[in-house]
C-alpha cells in the first residue's frame, strides 16, 4: 500500500492552470499514483468545485462539507491504485465522495430513521409539484435546509440517480422507508417553496 502525503487547503484553493477536461482526468492518474504534486494539484483543481457542491448537498453546511471534502480527497489519493480505468474517473471519484459524506452522516447519527411506514400512505399526493417552477440555486438552498436523513435520501435518489434498492442497501434501511423519506422530502420542499412564494 502506498502512502500519499496530501496537503489540502480548502478554504483558499485556487486553480493555477486550466483544469483538465473530459478524459484528461484519466491521464493525470498515473502521475498522481507516482506522487507528482503538480498532477495531484491539477486533479484537485478539476474535481474540488464539483465535489464541494456534492458535499454541500449532503451535509448542508460549509464547514462540515469542507471537512468531508478533505477526507474524500485523502481517500481518493490513497485509493488511486484501485481505479481500474473502466468507466469515467469522475464517476469513480464521485462514488468516493458520496460514500465519505454518508460515512460522516452515519458517524454523527444523522441517518437514524425511525418513522413508521404506515404513515407513508398519507403522504402521497397526485398534485403537480411546485419544485418544477424554482431555480437551481434556490432549490439547492432549500435542499440544504431539509433534515439530514431526508436530504441524504433526496440527494441519492434525485440527484445522484441511486435506486431505492441501492439507497436501502447503502444506508441499511428497507426500501419502503427510503420511499417514505423521499416523499416527505418532496412534500417539505413543496411547503418551503409555497412559503417563499407568499413572501
Amino acid at each position: 500500500m502506498k502512502h500519499f502525503k496530501v496537503r489540502l487547503h480548502l478554504i483558499t484553493w485556487t486553480a493555477t492552470d486550466d483544469p483538465p477536461a473530459g478524459g484528461a482526468l484519466e491521464q493525470l492518474v498515473p502521475a498522481c499514483r507516482k506522487g507528482d504534486r503538480k498532477a495531484q494539484k491539477r486533479l484537485f483543481d478539476a474535481l474540488a468545485p464539483k465535489m464541494m457542491a456534492l458535499c454541500l448537498r449532503y451535509l448542508g453546511d460549509r464547514p462540515t462539507a469542507e471537512d468531508v471534502l478533505q477526507d474524500g480527497f485523502v481517500t481518493l489519493f490513497s485509493r488511486l491504485d484501485s481505479y481500474s480505468g473502466a468507466g469515467s474517473f469522475e464517476g469513480w471519484a464521485r462514488r468516493i465522495f458520496v460514500n465519505t459524506a454518508l460515512m460522516h452522516l452515519r458517524k454523527t447519527d444523522a441517518l437514524k430513521l425511525s418513522d413508521d411506514i404506515s404513515e407513508a400512505r398519507s403522504l402521497f399526493t397526485e398534485e403537480a409539484t411546485p419544485v418544477q417552477q424554482i431555480g437551481y440555486k434556490e432549490l439547492m438552498e432549500l435542499i440544504a435546509a431539509l433534515p439530514s436523513d431526508s436530504r441524504t435520501i433526496f440527494n441519492m435518489y434525485v440527484i445522484e440517480g441511486y435506486s431505492h434498492k441501492e439507497i436501502a442497501q447503502t444506508l441499511g434501511l428497507n426500501e419502503a422507508t427510503t420511499r417514505s423519506k423521499l416523499q416527505r422530502a418532496r412534500l417539505r420542499l413543496q411547503e418551503m417553496i409555497k412559503e417563499r412564494e407568499k413572501k
